[in-house]
């Protein structure tokens, strides 16, 4: 019986550009294709604890949902916590009690999920006495997600979780390589607001659609995803030059490709959020994640992020805390 107390954090993200790409094979298609993102301080948290009952329990503390199981051959993998139920069957562990808890509201987009994945890896990686490289965790995070859901996963939500930072993650025949960007955290952090909208991320937005569209030949996806592809490089160069003008203008594009690209991106409460800090001073504003709902990042000038603020608070939008995260994955023994 081990004594201790594991605790694991990984943060979420804001996704720039580039997003839906991240599928494979949707970027063998698409030469250089990439994403561009960025950690925040929104973390999912992961405590583990030891039972001396042989049975485990997996409770979400942020939704009150509670699973448990004699063994873990007996999880269920359907309805609450199914991914929390394939991380621990995977790994085969009893006689503990897995506590989650999410600070990024759900179905926000900004990759709560995975960043919970990582951190429950990552946790159980730690109690078992398994070494895992950062590529096997994120291939065995990404695979069980995929395992969970029932359709193939993108691939640029573990990274942030996993490293923090601001990053690229260049795609292609050889895989997927993160570039860490040389920006300085405190000058974007100066620049972003991101807002959560009230609406849950809707289900009928999907990405496996559009991939299965892709695949099938359909020019009105093919088209605006190699248009996002070139938006993401130029998104990136602006970025690591601090031509923020630039990188509002790609943003801009990135939004109008988006909405181009699937019927639903917006709602009356995104549309709300985004008029409101236009008028405010916001340069350049996007829905983050695959859209339908969750959350917008605005890029402002720094004299006028607080008047965004207000702007988005008297739309109805809750502000989410948007600082920069250069921690990423963090496991820990508590005696």
């Amino acid at each position: 019986m081990r004594h201790v107390q594991v605790r694991s954090s990984a943060p979420t993200r804001i996704d720039l550009a580039g997003g839906t790409l991240d599928i494979w094979p949707l970027y063998l298609f698409h030469p250089l294709a990439q994403t561009v993102n960025v950690a925040i301080g929104l973390r999912a948290t992961c405590t583990i604890s030891p039972r001396d009952d042989g049975r485990i329990t997996i409770l979400s503390q942020d939704t009150g949902r509670t699973i448990s199981a004699s063994n873990w051959r007996e999880l269920p993998t359907e309805g609450d916590n199914q991914l929390l139920a394939h991380i621990a069957r995977f790994f085969e562990v009893d006689s503990l009690q897995i506590i989650t808890e999410a600070q990024s509201p759900l179905g926000a987009g900004i990759a709560g999920s995975s960043a919970l994945n990582i951190a429950v890896c990552g946790g159980l990686a730690r109690w078992c006495g398994i070494r895992y490289s950062p590529d096997q965790l994120v291939t065995l995070a990404m695979n069980l997600e995929a395992r969970t859901l029932g359709i193939p996963t993108g691939v640029q939500d573990y990274y942030p979780a996993l490293h923090g930072g601001v990053s690229a993650l260049e795609l292609g025949p050889l895989g997927i390589h993160r570039v860490p960007l040389d920006v300085d955290p405190a000058e974007l952090d100066r620049r972003i607001v991101l807002a959560y909208s009230g609406d849950s991320r809707s289900s009928g937005i999907n990405n496996w659609e559009i991939t299965r569209r892709h695949i099938e030949g359909d020019e009105t996806v093919k088209a605006p995803l190699q248009r996002i592809a070139d938006i993401a490089a130029a998104a990136r160069a602006a970025l690591t030059a601090g031509a923020w003008q630039e990188l509002a203008r790609q943003l801009s594009l990135e939004w109008d490709e988006r909405q181009a690209l699937a019927p639903g991106m917006t709602t009356p409460a995104i549309d709300r959020l985004i008029s409101r800090a236009v008028s405010a001073g916001a340069l350049a504003a996007k829905v983050c994640g695959a859209g339908g709902g969750g959350c917008v990042v605005f890029l402002v000038n720094p004299d006028h992020q607080n008047a965004v603020r207000d702007a988005v608070i008297s739309a109805g939008g809750r502000l989410l805390d948007s600082r920069i995260d250069t921690e990423g994955l963090r496991v820990d023994d508590i005696a």
